[in-house]
């Protein structure tokens, strides 16, 4: 009877150890997009709101039109591409010819990670490669046509990723699946798409060697929309990504990874360049939008109504978080490593806003409503407290809100200033909130001010 006894506890510890096991082991995700979709997004990327996007390349050099010069030269014929090289490089001039060119000389990782840092941004995307093929790292499958071997002579993904993460932000790239001229990718693009032989002497080793060397917050992913994601071998990589590769609990991505993926499949949704939702979406999403409203590269010819004002970038910073996306906004250095003066400004703007305002940001959900119907307050919140953004200041110092509902516990201020503004309801026009009657200069931000409200509903 003993043993009978001793050898059910036996079999019972057996299964008891073995449920816990189960338990502990963590999920695994096969290469099937219904299995990596599934993969909960790690929370660093909704809470950190705002990031920098970096565009970076041999398309610096001729900062001329935009970052896709050598496609609108070469693989378009666009005339004004074609007289530009004519008028200002000898013949025979090619594409490979600007690579020495970028030299990268006054780049200055420290520098670039403190203006970031200042900009208030929480996560930096570098074009790690573009669809230019020229890699911004020695790439082992890119030969003389990398950072090390041409131009700069330097890792350029490494050396910015090392002042990056000694300012706790985070370091995402961008990479792009395609190239435009390489031969491989245009010998699979004649076969319909039916071989692989770019995919696999390519594409797939530079993002492996990209993760296992730089260990990426985030993959920037573009460069999909010509060939299927069957094509790219995406779920395979994907796979990796989350169940063994070096950043498996922490990477994020985003969702352009062959046609039809893009707001479909992936981590978060971009859904295309500058996108606006007209109500809030059901999945997490990240606007990209650049300073130079023409161009994501440098561009030397940039005139200063190309340029979007601080008032602009910052209403569609807050649109975006009251829709509960993530905003990145761009900037094109020069060639020699310079993040021109007008960039700069608006990156500090940025971030003098976000140093007054970013309680209403930073880890913010979207409230119940999300904007007012005349579109100029929009709203946050987190936990109970319920944020106001408004973007034009009332010209009787009185703000009108519909939407929040007050309760005998209500309080009211505005962030940067610290005494409660009065207020009072009426049923027709709501709540009602008697701003401070400051001169313009002693207001804590200059515009976008928000209201902190406690016990509204």
């Amino acid at each position: 009877m003993e043993s009978r006894v001793m050898d059910v506890a036996l079999l019972l510890l057996l299964v008891l150890g073995s449920a816990a096991s189960a338990f502990r082991a963590p999920r695994r995700y096969s290469p099937d997009w219904p299995s990596v979709d599934s993969r909960p997004l790690p929370d660093w990327f909704d809470q950190a709101k705002v990031g920098v996007f970096v565009h970076w390349g041999v398309f610096s050099v001729p900062a001329w039109g935009s970052e896709w010069f050598w496609w609108r030269w070469k693989g378009q014929g666009a005339p004004e591409y074609v007289r530009f090289m004519s008028d200002h490089y000898p013949p025979g001039f090619s594409y490979a010819d600007f690579g020495p060119q970028f030299t990268a000389h006054f780049f200055d990782p420290e520098a670039w990670a403190d203006l970031f840092q200042a900009s208030g941004a929480k996560y930096v995307v570098l074009t790690a490669k573009h669809h230019e093929g020229f890699t911004n790292w020695p790439s082992p499958v890119s030969w003389n046509w990398n950072s090390k071997d041409v131009g700069p002579h330097r890792d350029l993904v490494g050396e910015l990723g090392t002042a990056i993460r000694k300012r706790n932000m985070r370091y995402g790239l961008y990479h792009s699946l395609f190239e435009w001229f390489h031969p491989l990718y245009l010998l699979d693009k004649k076969n319909g798409f039916k071989t692989q032989h770019f995919v696999t002497a390519k594409t797939m080793p530079e993002l492996y060697d990209l993760v296992n060397r730089y260990k990426p917050d985030l993959i920037w992913s573009d460069g999909d929309w010509e060939s299927p994601d069957t094509y790219w071998n995406s779920t395979d990589f994907l796979s990796w990504l989350y169940n063994d590769s070096p950043v498996k609990d922490e990477v994020v991505v985003n969702d352009r990874w062959g046609v039809n993926c893009s707001c479909q499949h992936g981590g978060y949704y971009n859904c295309e360049d500058r996108f606006k939702p007209s109500s809030l979406p059901d999945h997490k999403w990240e606007m990209c939008s650049t300073i130079d409203k023409r161009s994501w590269g440098y561009r030397r010819n940039m005139m200063m109504s190309d340029i979007a004002d601080e008032a602009e970038i910052i209403s569609e910073l807050v649109q975006t978080v009251s829709l509960g996306g993530n905003y990145l906004l761009n900037i094109g250095p020069t060639k020699d490593g310079l993040i021109v003066p007008i960039f700069q400004e608006r990156l500090l703007a940025v971030g003098k806003w976000l140093s007054i305002s970013g309680e209403a940001v930073y880890a913010s959900t979207p409230w119940r409503v999300q904007s007012e119907k005349n579109a100029s307050v929009w709203y946050t919140s987190k936990g109970s407290v319920v944020y106001a953004i408004f973007l034009h200041w009332p010209e009787n110092g009185v703000l009108n809100l519909q939407s929040p509902k007050t309760t005998s516990s209500a309080q009211i201020t505005m962030l940067g200033i610290q005494k409660d503004l009065k207020w009072s309801t009426n049923p027709h026009d709501g709540l009602l909130i008697y701003l401070p009657q400051l001169p313009p200069s002693a207001l804590p931000v200059e515009f976008a001010w928000t209201v902190k409200m406690t016990g509204v509903e």
